[in-house]
């Protein structure tokens, strides 16, 4: 039988090694140095904090998720600092399956790992962390990715044990963990590709082992070398869909986030005079509605897209290098992410100067009555593509009445044809929540053929997108792009729209941009 001390096997890939910085370094190594800064310091009394809210419905979440596995073994990985260029690294981000399975988020700590452990009456739930050093050890002001002279305090494993009411260890006894793993056990393969080598490793081991005690065809174990291993994509596949249904704390922080993106829109309509102005401008609305989510959340929950003129015309434009034209439409989709990961989704489409024109009111309204149209079906009960099918009713309708369909709106929305879907080729719907495109990896039966469910919050974002050089429209409608994106929550009898205090009509939107000139 494996050894599953600590002691026993401790991989050098739990606690990595500092980035060799030595052609440039000048940390003092002296022995007089090393004496003198490991004393003379106050005592630190740690505080333990109470559990945070989230915690009570991270453990049900963890609950409904051991149900699933018994006798399992699951480890869900945080993830580990990526590189952004030589010895600097982007912001950390835990795996969204990692955060909503502990409540950390955006106080995560890198290369944190998540292990459930099975019992016989479920699981274990134990959170391992590289724990902070001590003002004895070298990595105090030696090492910039966990030092505190360098990244500042860090928390106690029995500060983090408390605040989110878990099962806390050094990150060193994960290597029992890795002694004891079985060919049941079950990783998390995209959070941590470093340690999810380390688990394959140990059930190799554990598979050879088995094949060496014992006939070969009557091992109960299957690992697939250098491959996804099928069972890990089933355990990615359940903790996406784990995130389908939303609960109470995690409906109250989407509100949040929506709220904050409310803040951030005003915020760059009541910039829009300097950002007009600018050779940047699209830069400048980037950079407002960014500060907006820094001041009141972690980040923006994905790459703001500030799209002016014929930009707008591409779906996911974040270069955000050109002007914003009086005249022109800015198209703009961003959200504030909130320090527990949950994110807005939010579009508008704004006349830079205040006022559409008839052909852009036009296009805008159409859109309009299309998110319209979508969110009018939104029921406990109905098939989630019939969200999608309802605005593209509209798009089809709207486009063949303008003479730009080569057939009849029914014939275009015939399977076999869908040639509105030409100006617009992006679906209308997606789930929202910890991730900006959540539960991506749950089943299409699941997702796109799921029934929606109180609970349930996505997107309605249809669009209309007229390239400056698409021949099949008019001239007057080239080169606008137009998309409103509301954030959607089922209810028990129908459907809420979370971010409809954020203008939507194009006199509304008119009388919004006046106010701000005020």
């Amino acid at each position: 039988m494996a050894d599953t001390t600590a002691s026993a096997f401790i991989p050098a890939a739990l606690t990595p090694p500092v980035r060799s910085n030595e052609n440039r370094s000048t940390t003092p190594g002296s022995t007089g140095f090393k004496s003198f800064i490991a004393s003379g310091w106050a005592d630190r009394t740690d505080v333990l904090p109470p559990a945070r809210e989230q915690a009570p419905f991270a453990a049900a979440r963890r609950a409904r998720l051991s149900a699933q596995y018994p006798g399992a073994r699951l480890i869900i990985p945080a993830g580990r600092l990526k590189q952004r260029s030589n010895d600097t690294d982007y912001a950390f981000r835990a795996h969204s399956a990692f955060a909503h399975l502990t409540g950390w988020g955006s106080d995560s700590e890198p290369g944190a790992v998540l292990v459930l452990e099975p019992t016989d009456a479920g699981h274990d739930a134990t959170l391992y962390f590289r724990e902070r050093a001590g003002r004895d050890s070298d990595e105090f002001y030696a090492n910039p990715d966990i030092g505190e002279f360098w990244i500042g305090p860090r928390p106690s494993v029995a500060q983090v044990a408390s605040d989110l009411a878990l099962d806390v260890r050094g990150i060193a006894e994960l290597a029992g963990v890795l002694n004891a793993v079985d060919s049941e056990t079950l990783v998390l393969r995209e959070a941590d590709p470093t340690f999810t080598e380390q688990v394959d490793e140990a059930r190799l081991r554990f598979a050879a082992e088995r094949v060496l005690g014992s006939n070969a065809t009557d091992s109960p174990f299957s690992i697939e070398i250098n491959a996804e291993h099928e069972p890990d994509a089933g355990l990615a596949r359940d903790v996406s869909e784990l995130r389908l249904v939303k609960d109470a704390y995690e409906i109250a922080q989407m509100r949040l986030a929506v709220a904050a993106t409310a803040r951030g829109f005003d915020d760059v309509i009541a910039d829009l005079p300097r950002s007009s102005q600018h050779a940047r401008g699209e830069r400048l609305v980037e950079g407002v509605f960014n500060t907006r989510a820094r001041s009141d959340g972690n980040t923006v929950g994905y790459d703001t897209i500030a799209a002016s003129g014929p930009h707008a015309c591409i779906l996911h434009w974040t270069r955000n290098d050109g002007v914003v034209a009086p005249g022109d439409l800015i198209l703009i989709d961003a959200g504030v992410e909130l320090d527990s990961y949950y994110t807005a989704d939010i579009t508008r489409t704004l006349p830079v100067n205040g006022v559409y024109t008839d052909v852009q009111r036009l296009v805008y309204e159409t859109v309009r009555e299309a998110a319209d149209a979508a969110f009018a079906v939104v029921l406990p009960g109905v098939v989630f593509r019939d969200v999608h099918a309802a605005a593209m009713n509209v798009i089809a309708r709207r486009t063949a009445e303008w003479g730009m369909l080569p057939v009849s709106a029914d014939e275009a929305l015939q399977p076999e044809n869908g040639q509105h879907r030409r100006y617009m080729v992006h679906g209308t719907s997606h789930h929202l929540g910890i991730d900006v495109h959540d539960c991506a990896q749950a089943r299409r039966d699941m997702y796109m053929d799921g029934v929606l469910e109180p609970g349930m919050v996505f997107t309605i974002e249809p669009g209309l997108y007229f390239q400056p050089d698409d021949l099949t429209v008019p001239a007057e409608f080239r080169g606008i792009g137009v998309r409103i994106e509301d954030d959607i929550l089922v209810t028990e009898t129908g459907a809420e729209n979370l971010s409809a205090a954020i203008p939507r009509t194009a006199t509304d939107v008119e009388a919004w941009l006046a106010a701000s000139k005020r």
